[in-house]
């Protein structure tokens, strides 16, 4: 089609109520903005992408919007005030697409011989849920399974600062009684991080199938995880600080697992 110039454009105005969760979850799509993110999920599940050449800031972006178009995902150019309207960063880099949204049902997870995953219970900053996500990408976990979310694992945000590793990583949405008693069914153990916690997180065997829960930035886990799970760890604190932030606590009992498996 014809490059869009007006910020009046119908098409326009529908990228930036995407932005926010109601028209999200009315049409089931979402946004990834960004080269990396784009390039590491897209698939037939993209329905166009958006680009404007003045944002560039390499010269790989004319083969990704090739491979989008070998894909059949419809490419639109837009000028250089459209971008600026429709992006959400404050540096853009001129690549904005639009996907339909998938959602894995528990049944659906392939589990490896050996279990590795990863539960976030009521995480409600997305910055936080994108980060474990990249954590989760990086450690090479089987899954990332939501309880109770609070916060949309398509936000804008999310996507962000996962870096795009929401596409790498199979993410699942389940009640916490039904993951409960999936992980027990397939004889998980789950761990739960909480300061309160005797023992500390390099005391414990993770060398078994293990689903490490984490719980939201101000209370943490919930009782119900507290007294469902088999064992509780604490993360040493030397400072004046009682715990870490969500996501670094993540990634360190991540890489415990990891260094325990070599």
């Amino acid at each position: 089609m014809d490059r869009i110039e007006s910020l009046q454009n119908p098409r326009v105005k529908q990228l930036v109520k995407l932005q926010g969760r109601r028209e999200r979850d009315k049409t089931q799509l979402f946004l990834i903005e960004g080269y990396r993110e784009i390039s590491r999920g897209i698939d037939a599940s993209f329905q166009t992408l958006f680009y404007s050449k003045e944002h560039f800031l390499g010269s790989n972006e004319s083969m990704l919007i090739a491979q989008a178009k070998d894909l059949g995902v419809e490419v639109v150019e837009v000028s250089k005030a459209v971008f600026n309207k429709i992006s959400y960063r404050d540096r853009p880099d001129g690549l904005l697409a639009v996907a339909q949204q998938k959602h894995l049902a528990l049944s659906e997870l392939k589990l490896s011989q050996n279990p590795f995953i990863v539960i976030a219970e009521g995480i409600e900053k997305p910055g936080n849920l994108g980060s474990i996500l990249r954590s989760s990408d990086a450690a090479g976990v089987d899954a990332l399974i939501i309880c109770d979310r609070c916060t949309d694992i398509h936000n804008p945000n999310v996507v962000r600062a996962s870096v795009g590793t929401l596409f790498t990583v199979p993410v699942i949405e389940a009640s916490s009684k039904e993951l409960l008693h999936f992980l027990k069914k397939h004889r998980i153990l789950t761990l739960a991080a909480t300061p309160s916690a005797e023992k500390e997180y390099t005391a414990v065997d993770l060398k078994e199938p293990v689903a490490i829960a984490v719980g939201c930035e101000q209370l943490g886990l919930s009782k119900l995880w507290l007294d469902e799970t088999d064992i509780q760890v604490k993360i040493p604190m030397h400072g004046a600080s009682d715990s870490l932030n969500v996501a670094a606590a993540t990634t360190i009992l991540l890489y415990e697992v990891r260094r325990q498996r070599k």
